[in-house]
């Protein structure tokens, strides 16, 4: 498959993952908890129906692919190209009505991170990437994104989805990063992500990620300058504990007291 027609067949994707999910959006939709007693995990029909959607389209298109998505499970991930999707990345910001939660579309060969788009189709932006380079398209029009010079964290602006999402083990080493940084913001998902590779903020840590949550979202983030691992150094496409930076020097510094 050419570029051109890949480039198509993702945007298809978007496109019909979008349709499926917005109807739910700012509605009244029953919302359904995942998690066990005490716990809160919410899925919703506009996360069933799209993920459905995208599955429809790639079982048509590729039947020799793989699937890992966070709704329907996995299919074929044994395969030499797997998609990874998450319908809606954020789904409390969705039920909550606000638009800071976007659907992540990535395809993985051998286990390693190729492409990766976000879309947001409320506010009709996408975010994509292959790890050479990586674009924005939006209601402002179309460019490339790249990360911001940042010489040290005293001089960051960081983000996290939510400290409470840390456990006893991970919020201290959290803390000391948040501590060292110019300032913070919580609770964009995805967008976080996203706003790094747009060179808006500078860091990003979360720790219990899944790859459904990381792996669209590493090409992005590389193909804008960006460098994004676990809390190890290792590769962040598996999920865990993530730290992305647009700076690899901030980076380096968010690792050692991450790991002091």
């Amino acid at each position: 498959m050419s570029a051109v027609d890949f480039e198509s067949f993702v945007r298809d994707l978007a496109r019909i993952s979008g349709e499926a999910i917005l109807p739910f959006f700012r509605s009244s939709i029953g919302v359904e908890n995942k998690a066990g007693k005490g716990a809160f995990d919410p899925v919703t029909e506009g996360d069933r129906a799209g993920e459905a959607a995208m599955r429809r389209m790639i079982r048509q298109t590729f039947p020799a692919h793989g699937i890992i998505g966070e709704e329907h499970g996995t299919e074929n991930a044994d395969a030499e190209h797997v998609w990874v999707l998450d319908p809606i990345d954020g789904t409390r910001a969705f039920i909550a009505g606000i638009p800071l939660w976007g659907t992540l579309i990535g395809l993985a060969r051998h286990g390693r991170p190729v492409f990766g788009m976000m879309h947001q189709p409320f506010i009709r932006e996408k975010f994509w990437g292959d790890g050479a380079a990586a674009r924005y398209e939006g209601p402002a029009g179309e460019r490339a994104l790249r990360t911001r010079a940042c010489e040290s964290l005293s001089a960051a602006t960081i983000m996290t989805t939510s400290p409470k999402l840390f456990d006893a083990e991970t919020i201290g080493r959290y803390q000391a990063v948040e501590a060292a940084c110019r300032t913070y913001r919580y609770g964009a998902d995805c967008y976080a992500y996203c706003m790094l590779a747009a060179g808006h903020v500078d860091l990003v840590v979360e720790a219990g990620l899944k790859p459904y949550d990381i792996l669209a979202l590493v090409p992005i983030i590389e193909g804008a300058g960006g460098i994004v691992t676990t809390w190890d150094g290792g590769p962040a496409a598996g999920g865990g504990r993530i730290v992305a930076a647009g700076d690899r020097r901030i980076h380096a510094e968010a690792l050692r007291l991450l790991n002091g």
